[in-house]
């Protein structure tokens, strides 16, 4: 098995296991503060990560602070503006991925990557139900989607020049203490069903995701990787049908299909050569 197809597999699983905390997170969040969860989660994962791989450098440091940010503005940002909204402009990080990756990267677009992005916006779209005006909440979220994209070409940056496991729990600190002063003013009483839920978002999506991102971006590059993301709201759907009996519209079965005909156009280029 190639390099490539097992950093495709490994970053399709990432994508998955992001799609399932939607559903499973929904069923928690009425009854604590974001912020507070959040918190918790990456406090979970920072402990993990120290325990197993010590305690990162600087340079997580700095994706802890844009990944800080970016939860906080998204955050916020939701608590303003409606979910769907939230969902479709956050998604506008896929089309932000390439302008960092030149800046940063100089990797430069395939034709099915720029294909895939435009695709992947107008499946967004369709998936999230449109949107109808923007506001405050609407430009918190257009933040997060900056830093998002900054994120995952950080991500790529950097695991060119070091071991994965440097860069894990110096970030999930930061992240973890920036939602700790953000939420101080909340409730903290925790059941076991959100201890549950953090734990398992905490190592499966934070620290293997991470590791993953880390170890198997730099094969397939920022781009591709961008496109192989664009499954998250699909899987999220998905997800949410079998778990929340969640009712679709036909617009968001055409937004399913667009967004997943994106995705396969991000693996075609890496499978041709």
């Amino acid at each position: 098995m190639s390099k490539k197809w097992i950093a495709v597999s490994n970053l399709l699983l990432v994508t998955a296991i992001w799609g399932l905390t939607f559903p499973i997170q929904k069923l928690i969040l009425p009854s604590i503060s974001p912020f507070v969860y959040n918190a918790i989660r990456f406090w979970i994962a920072t402990l993990l990560s120290f325990l197993l791989f010590g305690k990162g450098n600087k340079f997580g440091l700095l994706l802890g602070i844009v990944l800080g940010f970016a939860y906080a503005a998204q955050t916020w940002g939701l608590a303003i503006t409606t979910s769907s909204k939230s969902g479709f402009i956050t998604a506008f990080y896929i089309v932000l991925i390439p302008l960092f990756s030149y800046i940063i990267e100089k990797e430069k677009p395939t034709f099915f990557q720029i294909t895939g992005f435009f695709i992947a916006i107008v499946g967004e779209y369709f998936l999230s139900g449109g949107i109808d005006y923007f506001n405050v909440g609407d430009f918190l979220t257009l933040i997060c989607a900056i830093l998002y994209a900054l994120h995952v070409v950080m991500v790529t940056h950097f695991s060119k020049k070091m071991k994965e496991e440097h860069l894990l729990t110096s970030q999930f600190f930061v992240v973890a203490l920036l939602n700790s002063f953000l939420g101080i003013g909340s409730s903290w009483k925790i059941s076991l069903n959100i201890f549950s839920v953090a734990s398992f978002t905490a190592i499966f999506a934070t620290i293997y995701a991470l590791i993953a991102q880390i170890r198997y971006q730099k094969v397939v590059g920022s781009n591709t990787s961008a496109l192989i993301f664009v499954g998250e709201p699909v899987f999220a759907t998905i997800f949410s049908i079998i778990i929340l009996s969640e009712n679709l519209t036909y617009f968001q079965f055409l937004g399913i299909f667009l967004t997943t005909f994106a995705l396969i156009l991000a693996v075609l280029p890496n499978y041709k050569k």
